[in-house]
């Protein structure tokens, strides 16, 4: 008999809800592939999963029937915790350290040295290191968590990372799209200046489409000058890739949590969101964003649109 308080853990969810379901369903648990296929569906379909084996949030906040929870943790260790099938989407931006440490570029992403910006330990944070051992383990959490129904994932990569980690992905997830971010204004460059970054667009073996074949996979949004945090992203980035694979309650993951962006373009798409960032300055700085953007609906860290076209394809 296949050991459903195994399954439950798993899972997060009650053991007795799964041994009721298999009663009135007829589902015999001595067929544990057959079991486990039956119960799928109804498991993802529960709204009242368990994280039992997360600590308390850092931060958590409710709109509208909805919730946002923050996590001080590693990515990975994050990911280890959520209970398997339990995330719609994951948008994630990894810190790209493939491009500094292979290409030997320069001392960092930025103009100057870390310490004269009143960073310690003369670095803005601990980087992920994109190794194809690290990303192969981030994938096989992102693959286990993603809900087999629904799950998409978006995942950013600069041109080295891409070259270096893009296949790594199609071990994973069936890749659908790459999508290319012209950020409008040209930035920094050894060679020629670059001015766009990549998101892959993927599904976790499910056919679910997203929600309009028209939309393109350019997209034009500015760049952040002078951000409040390092490597901060315009809240339209996420909300594109968001408003396209999500519906009102899908819930949001994003492991590399960094300014917040994704969850300010979670709650403008009215999803539920959970996100991680082993960085204290993040934690600090998402805290305070979400709480003033749900209370005054005003961003304090993006003060105006990076849309460039008139009209974008969530409207």
């Amino acid at each position: 008999m296949y050991q459903l308080n195994k399954l439950a853990k798993e899972y997060g969810i009650e053991e007795e809800i799964l041994q009721n379901y298999c009663t009135t369903h007829s589902i015999n648990t001595k067929k544990t592939k057959t079991c486990i296929q039956q119960l799928l569906p109804f498991i993802e379909a529960q709204t009242n999963r368990k994280f039992s084996q997360l600590p308390e949030s850092n931060f958590s906040i409710q709109y509208e029937n909805k919730e946002v929870s923050i996590y001080k943790d590693d990515a990975i260790s994050f990911l280890q915790k959520l209970p398997s099938n339990s995330i719609d989407i994951i948008v994630t931006d990894p810190a790209y350290s493939g491009m500094n440490n292979q290409l030997k570029l320069g001392k960092g992403r930025i103009v100057g040295k870390y310490s004269e910006k009143g960073q310690e330990n003369g670095k803005w944070f601990d980087e992920f290191q994109d190794s194809v051992e690290n990303y192969s383990i981030f994938l096989n959490e992102c693959q286990r968590v993603l809900k087999k129904s629904t799950g998409h994932i978006y995942i950013m990569f600069d041109s080295y990372s891409l070259l270096s980690l893009g296949n790594t992905v199609r071990s994973f997830f069936d890749v659908k799209n790459i999508i290319t971010w012209d950020k409008v204004n040209i930035g920094m460059g050894h060679y020629y200046r670059r001015r766009h970054e990549y998101i892959i667009f993927a599904t976790n073996g499910n056919t679910r489409k997203i929600k309009n074949r028209s939309f393109p996979d350019v997209w034009r949004f500015k760049r952040i000058h002078n951000a409040s945090y390092p490597t901060q992203k315009p809240v339209e980035l996420f909300q594109a890739m968001i408003y396209a694979s999500t519906e009102e309650g899908f819930t949001v993951c994003d492991p590399f949590l960094g300014s917040g962006s994704s969850a300010v373009a979670a709650i403008k798409n009215k999803c539920n969101f959970i996100g991680c960032d082993i960085s204290d300055k993040s934690i600090n700085t998402v805290q305070s964003r979400l709480n003033e953007f749900i209370n005054t609906n005003t961003d304090p860290i993006q003060k105006n649109s990076a849309v460039v076209d008139k009209k974008v394809f969530w409207e």
